[in-house]
């Protein structure tokens, strides 16, 4: 328990400097916006999907 305080503890604008820094050696400055872009687009998928599990529902109840 401790130990996992101290490294929740321990997140600041330097390690997510570090991160941020990591993924653009990981990935390119050029891939990010694809990866950003497919992201986007499947949680839009997941917001029309569960509009649509409610729709029927409110059909059905009229």
């Amino acid at each position: 328990m401790i130990v996992s305080n101290i490294f929740l503890g321990m997140i600041g604008p330097w390690q997510i400097a570090v991160v941020v820094v990591l993924v653009l050696l990981l990935f390119g400055g050029k891939k990010i916006p694809e990866l950003m872009r497919g992201l986007g687009s499947g949680i839009k998928e997941f917001k029309d999907a569960s509009k649509e599990e409610d729709s029927p529902d409110k059909i059905e109840e009229k």
